[in-house]
């Protein structure tokens, strides 16, 4: 019983390193993986080469590549690609790590 208690323990220590967790503003409707997310604050969760934006019951999901830049960035910046009258999302900074999310 115990070894089981310990292994479930282990198992959820692992997966909670492996996600990170963050929060993102939206200022404008904003297309990710193709879903149209509206302006308001978003919880971002990062997974490896993937990120789920979610805010209630509205999110999506999209391939990201992680870069880490030279110094740390001083806030959260999105920045966006507008094509066809549409912000889709390029890029998110996240503020206070060296951490860079690029689209595909």
């Amino acid at each position: 019983m115990t070894r089981k208690v310990l292994l479930t323990f282990a198992i959820f220590a692992v997966s909670a390193v492996a996600a990170k967790s963050y929060t993102v503003t939206l200022f404008q409707p904003s297309i990710v993986g193709g879903a149209e997310l509206q302006p308001g604050d978003y919880k971002l969760d990062l997974n490896e080469s993937k990120v789920v934006i979610r805010s209630g019951k509205k999110s999506a999901e999209a391939d990201v590549k992680v870069e880490t830049a030279d110094q740390k960035f001083s806030s959260t910046s999105v920045r966006y690609q507008n094509g066809d009258g549409k912000y889709r999302i390029q890029e998110i900074r996240l503020g206070g790590t060296k951490t860079k999310l690029v689209f595909n």
